[in-house]
């Protein structure tokens, strides 16, 4: 098999900015069949409920190569590492099903960016910490790291796909 290079890329302006604005979590097995043109998932053929989960500050979706010459294998382990402020029984609650969930994960970045983690085997809980913080300004609340990995990088959504699926239904801490 030819692996033909197909581009270039240029230097792009600095408008982007990081951070992730949201996640919305979908149970495992939901979406159906995806369609995708171009590494972009179109629609899917599914009715997944998505959870949303506000995010703000300390929140990151990092995608990492694992490459072997020996093996001749390339595959993405995508890790997505959340800060949930404030403790409250019912986040706790719902964060114990995700740890024992395998969830689809769709995350909004502040840049209008819709990506699915774990679109073919799901996400999994891989640690956190339920914590109080030891002084004023420390965290009182969840982190929570979840890791995929797949044959390709996370695919970019179309917003649409993520908004028309999602539950009004939200925690208020």
């Amino acid at each position: 098999m030819a692996c033909t290079l197909t581009t270039g890329r240029s230097l792009p302006c600095r408008d982007s900015v990081g951070g992730l604005k949201a996640v919305y979590f979908a149970d495992y097995d939901t979406l159906g069949t995806l369609t995708v043109t171009s590494g972009n998932v179109d629609s899917i053929s599914g009715t997944p409920t998505l959870f949303q989960f506000d995010l703000k500050g300390n929140s990151s979706l990092e995608q990492t190569i694992n490459a072997s010459t020996e093996n001749g294998t390339v595959f993405y382990e995508q890790t997505l590492n959340l800060t949930l402020t404030k403790l409250d029984l019912a986040t706790q609650e719902e964060l114990k099903l995700i740890a024992h969930a395998r969830p689809h994960v769709f995350v909004e970045d502040y840049n209008g960016n819709y990506l699915l983690v774990g679109a073919v085997h799901g996400a999994e809980v891989s640690g956190g910490t339920i914590v109080t913080g030891a002084a004023m300004g420390d965290l009182s609340g969840f982190t929570l790291t979840l890791t995929a990995q797949e044959t390709i990088p996370a695919y970019f959504v179309t917003a649409t796909v993520v908004t028309g699926a999602a539950s009004a239904t939200q925690v208020a801490p």
